[in-house]
């Protein structure tokens, strides 16, 4: 049974619902919760989602759209603490000391959001328009039943097409550090601190986060940043596109993804997937386990594939451009203390655990511009872009993932 898979859920008529799932490794071993979580998810981002800033998502896809501004690969951290203490006193504070070489100087501070409603509403007597063309699979031609076509029109009010399966289930949802499974959380980026990751950044050696609401968390970072990973997209037989990259040594599988937009309000979404796996984790971090786990199920491709064909229907749906997305998930490290007993009769009791994460991703425009042209165009826009990122933002946006994406599109908060 093909699966449509989102992160999150678009209100009104269309109901889609993402769980997340906070999870220990499967053990017969007993096991304590542990006072602090801690995760680091670490990217590389060439190609347009370094121009972008962002992360290869939705999100970035449509600020790509409005222009971007970096012309060279970079580097992402994201930084996440969560415990089940309260502040010993005072108002939380945290910090993730860092070697010298990330170049983010000695600390990085992890601040506890202020929660505030959302300024994004629904748009008094505004009525959804547009269609959205689903596509699935690698090959010159789509596959049965493609492409499912969602009408905003219908969906608003309740005609849902034939076909489309809103379940997640095909995809684990791993266990996430969120301020809301957290009695005291801290982040960064934050808004107290608007550092960018050098393109030479190195996470290699020791780290060590404090707070007045954690154990102390110390550990030795082994395995830096994942090298940069570059698409190609070149038309093919028939209309097709014929994407391709380089192979990282250290992806344990791929998944790409084509998103393009008319100005009518169409819009077409293929994915590389041989069943309807349209965004939630595939654009997250994702264990190598898991990985495995959807290459048996054909969601994701395997580490030795470096081609994918996209269908001539794809493009030929009039488009007014179309961007290609491409992720590759890499190695896992985790610590804790104290350590796992080896012995499973011994009864764990971890004060912190902490899971980094690794990834590499790129966006290109599909039988456009010449990339090395258009790069450089943006670096002479690099800093314009930098003093509008500094501006404050005015409203929530909508998440990525169908969810979000129809969201916008039915003119309905998210």
């Amino acid at each position: 049974m093909h699966k449509i898979l989102t992160s999150r859920p678009a209100r009104g008529a269309l109901l889609l619902t993402s769980l997340t799932l906070l999870a220990a490794p499967s053990t017969s071993q007993q096991a304590s919760a542990p006072v602090a979580r801690y995760t680091i998810d670490a990217g590389t981002m060439s190609g347009m989602a370094a121009m972008g800033g962002g992360g290869g998502g939705m999100g970035a896809a449509m600020g790509m759209m409005m222009g971007g501004g970096r012309s060279q690969a970079m580097h992402e951290l994201v930084l996440r603490l969560g415990s089940t203490r309260a502040p010993a006193s005072g108002a939380p504070t945290a910090d993730h000391f860092l070697p010298a070489s990330v170049g983010l100087g000695a600390s990085v501070p992890l601040v506890t959001p202020r929660i505030v409603p959302s300024e994004e509403q629904a748009i008094p007597g505004e009525k959804p328009k547009g269609r959205l063309l689903l596509y699935w699979g690698c090959g010159a031609t789509p596959g049965p039943g493609q492409p499912i076509v969602i009408d905003f029109a219908k969906v608003a009010k309740g005609q849902m097409p034939p076909g489309l399966y809103m379940t997640g289930a095909a995809i684990p949802q791993e266990w996430q550090v969120r301020a809301s499974n957290s009695r005291t959380y801290g982040d960064w980026p934050n808004g107290q601190t608007r550092k960018m990751v050098p393109a030479n950044a190195s996470l290699l050696g020791d780290h060590r986060i404090a707070g007045n609401y954690s154990p102390d968390i110390a550990f030795t970072l082994k395995q830096d940043f994942m090298p940069a990973i570059t698409g190609r997209a070149s038309p093919g037989a028939g209309g097709t596109t014929n994407l391709s990259w380089n192979a990282l040594p250290q992806a344990t599988g791929y998944y790409a993804w084509v998103f393009g937009a008319k100005e009518n309000g169409d819009m077409v979404w293929w994915a590389s997937s041989a069943s309807q796996a349209f965004g939630g984790p595939v654009w997250d971090w994702i264990s190598p386990a898991s990985v495995q786990k959807l290459i048996g199920q054909k969601i994701v491709m395997p580490p030795s594939q470096t081609s994918c064909t996209v269908p001539a229907a794809v493009g030929q749906t009039g488009a007014d451009m179309l961007m290609g997305n491409l992720y590759a998930y890499g190695p896992e490290a985790n610590f804790a203390y104290p350590p796992r007993p080896a012995d499973p009769k011994i009864a764990w009791k971890p004060e912190w655990i902490t899971r980094v994460r690794y990834r590499a991703n790129t966006m290109w425009m599909l039988n456009g511009p010449d990339m090395g042209a258009m790069m450089g165009e943006a670096g002479d826009e690099e800093a314009d872009a930098s003093d509008a990122a500094a501006q404050p933002k005015k409203k929530k946006k909508c998440g990525g993932g169908l969810g979000g994406m129809l969201s916008g599109a039915m003119g309905v908060g998210c």
